[in-house]
């Protein structure tokens, strides 16, 4: 692996600077930007030129210590903190100190995913937020006429950032910087979606090099977009994406891992459902994937709902189903 990390997180973009204040740094000679859109919570950091690198902070210090007490207190009292389905928890509390790690969900409702071909996804919770996953440009698929709140990228290709497809000018989460050079650091609340992302490596020919996951954690649910992830997670990547329900997966190889692979990840993650993605130019990737010990099911249109109630008690695999001009429809 000739890659190295690099500690240094840089968030993705909005396009508007209105209904943000910046607090001077006096430590990095930037500043920190509290964002104080309606439906966006989090804070950002800013290094002085350039206003697109952001370092997306879930609270502050004394915030992440009140929560802390608070359930530590709790959990003295015996409080069932974990119980029930008005919370969700992806992430293991004891590894994010500077972000909520649970998100208070009133009413957990169902939410919508739909696959569009490749890795490009629209996933909408119960409240109607609108994520949308690696918009992909002209690879023959359809293009959609989509609309969102939120455009997640996790590999800086054509195939995967055709951020400006979707309308609605939406938030713009770029898990990588400098055109994949660099990792960002992603953690923030859009309306009831809390968004984060875990660092990967994807394939190239002839070595690996950075890429992004996401996990978006809305009506319950906890729903990884595995993004273009070249081998099984390590301890340490598994510590950070925590707990998964849905996992999108790619399986076709070359530029990302392969179907044997595939089936490790969700050996090591055991979702109730998995959506394998980015695998139409690999004929034989699905029939080895599914080669394995759980379920499939063939779906007969694009998109299907879910809700942390209506899980399946084992790891099943839906397959949506797509159109590629020239190519088998139902497969």
């Amino acid at each position: 692996m000739n890659e190295s990390k690099d500690n240094t997180p840089v968030p993705g973009s909005t396009r508007s600077k209105k209904n943000i204040a910046v607090i001077p740094d006096p430590l990095s000679g930037g500043g920190q930007a509290l964002i104080r859109k309606p439906g966006i919570t989090g804070l950002v950091s800013h290094r002085p030129g350039n206003d697109t690198r952001r370092k997306v902070q879930g609270a502050t210090a004394f915030r992440t210590k009140a929560r802390s007490l608070l359930l530590f207190i709790l959990l003295l009292a015996g409080w069932p903190v974990w119980a029930g389905p008005a919370l969700a928890a992806c992430r293991n509390p004891n590894l994010v100190l500077n972000t909520p790690f649970f998100l208070k969900v009133a009413n957990p409702g169902f939410v919508e995913i739909q696959w569009f071909g490749h890795s490009f996804f629209q996933i909408t919770s119960s409240a109607g937020t609108k994520i949308i996953t690696d918009p992909f440009g002209n690879m023959g698929f359809p293009m959609p006429d989509v609309w969102s709140h939120v455009v997640t990228v996790g590999r800086e290709t054509g195939n995967h950032n055709n951020v400006y497809l979707p309308k609605g000018n939406p938030l713009i989460l770029r898990g990588m910087k400098d055109w994949g050079g660099e990792w960002n650091e992603i953690n923030i609340t859009v309306k009831d979606v809390l968004i984060y992302d875990v660092p990967i490596h994807t394939r190239a020919p002839h070595e690996l090099i950075r890429g992004t996951a996401f996990v978006f954690e809305m009506d319950g649910l906890c729903i990884c977009h595995a993004g273009d992830v070249g081998e099984p997670f390590n301890e340490d990547q598994l510590n950070l994406l925590g707990h998964v329900d849905v996992l999108l997966i790619p399986i076709g190889g070359t530029y990302t891992m392969g179907p044997d692979n595939a089936r490790k990840v969700v050996e090591q993650l055991k979702p109730k459902i998995v959506v394998p993605m980015h695998y139409y130019l690999y004929d034989n990737a699905l029939p080895r994937f599914l080669a394995g010990p759980y379920r499939a099911r063939y779906l007969e249109t694009s998109k299907f709902t879910v809700s942390k109630g209506m899980l399946p008690p084992v790891t099943e695999i839906y397959i949506p189903k797509i159109i590629w001009p020239g190519r088998n429809p139902d497969i």
